[in-house]
């Protein structure tokens, strides 16, 4: 039987995905919650895994040590820094890159010293996640990633600068990649878009977006679950 590790940054997500779960088994490590059980054919690992960077590696470590799955799949939200992103958008990490790392000559920006510039979500993974999506925009590109909620024109200004085919930025999913590309586990990170960075009271976008977000992702997690289970 198949094991999917899903990494979801909101409490309602995990709520909801829990919701589809049978015959399930909670344990508490290091202060995440990580949820077993199954569906349809697959085995599903559940855990919700904090705000940043260091939140997110610690959770996906603990996941692969423990629970040996053979893919993850993260999500969450993320702020659209491409003019084609709008608010409840999705976009489907192909690439993750950081936006606030930089190593000194040698390296690009971006780049953690020995590893690759950016990190590669699975192909056939991205494939499905774009070909399921049935409602709204769907986008595939790069999510860059930093340990800062993006707030003002001039912060996206400097990320579009070094990154021009940015698509979104988060605190995660870079992090997540990492880890699962030194591991060798095949890994997706696709994003709700909660908010537009440099249009005017853009924080209120983010305020008055969090009731739908949740059912936008569990719709997207539900219709991948399903099709995983019938491979």
């Amino acid at each position: 039987m198949r094991r999917i590790g899903i990494i979801v940054a909101m409490t309602s997500e995990y709520g909801l995905v829990k919701s589809l779960l049978e015959q399930t088994k909670e344990e508490s490590v290091r202060g995440l919650l990580f949820t077993e059980g199954h569906t349809g054919n697959v085995e599903v690992i559940l855990v919700k895994s904090g705000i940043g960077k260091v939140c997110a590696a610690v959770g996906t470590m603990e996941m692969i040590q423990r629970y040996t799955p053979d893919i993850i799949v993260n999500t969450g939200v993320a702020g659209g820094i491409d003019p084609l992103t709008q608010v409840m958008d999705i976009v489907v990490g192909e690439n993750m890159v950081y936006h606030d790392v930089w190593c000194g000559e040698g390296n690009e920006y971006g780049q953690v010293q020995g590893l690759p510039a950016r990190f590669v979500s699975d192909k056939e993974l991205c494939k499905l996640a774009l070909s399921v999506a049935h409602e709204g925009n769907v986008y595939g590109g790069l999510i860059c990633s930093g340990d800062k909620f993006i707030t003002d024109k001039e912060e996206l200004t400097e990320i579009k600068k070094r990154f021009p085919e940015g698509m979104a930025v988060d605190m995660e999913s870079c992090a997540i990649a990492q880890v699962c590309y030194m591991c060798g586990v095949p890994f997706l990170s696709y994003r709700i878009i909660s908010d537009t960075p440099g249009v005017k009271d853009h924080y209120k976008q983010y305020l008055n977006f969090w009731e739908e977000a949740p059912k936008r992702s569990f719709e997207m997690i539900k219709v991948l679950i399903k099709v995983l289970s019938e491979e």
